[in-house]
């Protein structure tokens, strides 16, 4: 038995009729899981066709990608910087490691300096003992290859660099590597150089490994000939030709090319000898264009052979027009 007051507040429905509402709910239930489920699974796939199609969310994305790049890269900041110490640290070593080799380096090429500065010493107080007149000391100026001929036959190019600069025809081409060929017309700003791989080219040469003597010619595709050599000349393959310095153009010792076949013909005198440029004929951009040499005393060339008139006068052939 309990009392009335006691009853009332124990019985929802007697509390229900007294003050005329329900008593709240423990727990508010919604829609079914299910349902509910299925509800947003709908709106996915609604808001998805939609913004393939109609692209109505891409606002909402850039706004979304804006909102949140902050903290994107805050989360990416760490690595980013981690990333960069480890690099900063690589190239330090490897700027450390780099700079060692460049002062041993460094310390080569002056030791060389050092022993050519007294090896030309030497020769000099050698050529004034035996009353020789010295070497002719040469300049040079570095210029660029802006255009080269579109004939295939004639392998010419133009330097940024004409008579105005001093260039000259008659002057020789270099590069690292030796020879690429002959300063043939100059112009106030320009000059065209025909490369030794031209077939109206010729250089005075002789073989390193003898001294013997011979005259290359331009054969075109990027090789070189030997004319006029005897079949029976000691010239192997692989002999390395420098320039004799005869023709009072090159400076003696230039590597010129490398012989590559030799064909003997049992019905000629003369054998086939193919050579190969040794310097970057046909692939450089900057070279370097030497100085002119003393030229020929006047009544030297009547003396010379008919042979080396004619190569010399074939190098310079438009020079002066």
């Amino acid at each position: 038995m309990c009392s009335d007051k006691a009853c009332i507040f124990g019985n929802p429905i007697a509390l229900m009729s007294i003050t005329g509402h329900a008593p709240p709910p423990l727990f508010k239930r919604g829609p079914a899981p299910l349902v509910r489920l299925l509800f947003f699974a709908a709106l996915s796939i609604a808001l998805l066709i939609a913004d393939l199609r109609f692209h109505t969310l891409e606002w909402v994305r850039l706004a979304v990608a804006t909102a949140i790049w902050p903290l994107q890269r805050a989360a990416s900041l760490p690595l980013e910087i981690a990333g960069d110490l480890g690099a900063h640290f690589v190239r330090l070593s490897s700027l450390q490691t780099e700079n060692a080799q460049m002062h041993r380096q460094q310390l080569d090429a002056a030791r060389l300096l050092l022993r050519q500065q007294y090896l030309e010493d030497e020769n000099r107080r050698l050529r004034a003992l035996l009353e020789m007149r010295e070497g002719q000391p040469v300049s040079g100026q570095l210029v660029e290859i802006i255009h080269a001929a579109r004939d295939p036959f004639s392998r010419r190019v133009i330097i940024d660099k004409g008579l105005r600069h001093g260039i000259q025809a008659g002057q020789a081409v270099v590069d690292e590597q030796g020879v690429i060929g002959q300063v043939t017309r100059s112009f106030p700003l320009m000059a065209e150089v025909s490369l030794l791989t031209d077939k109206q080219q010729a250089i005075p040469v002789q073989v390193q490994r003898n001294g013997l003597r011979a005259v290359l010619f331009g054969a075109g595709g990027g090789q070189m000939e030997m004319r006029f050599t005897a079949a029976n000349a000691d010239v192997r393959a692989g002999d390395i030709l420098v320039t004799s310095g005869l023709d009072g153009i090159y400076l003696p010792g230039l590597p010129v090319a490398k012989v590559d076949k030799i064909a003997h013909d049992d019905a000629g005198a003369f054998a086939h000898i193919r050579c190969v440029p040794l310097a970057g004929v046909e692939h450089n951009s900057i070279v370097m264009v030497l100085g002119s040499r003393t030229p020929l005393p006047p009544g030297l060339e009547s003396v010379l052979a008919p042979s080396d008139v004619s190569v010399k006068g074939s190098r310079v052939k438009g020079g002066a027009q």
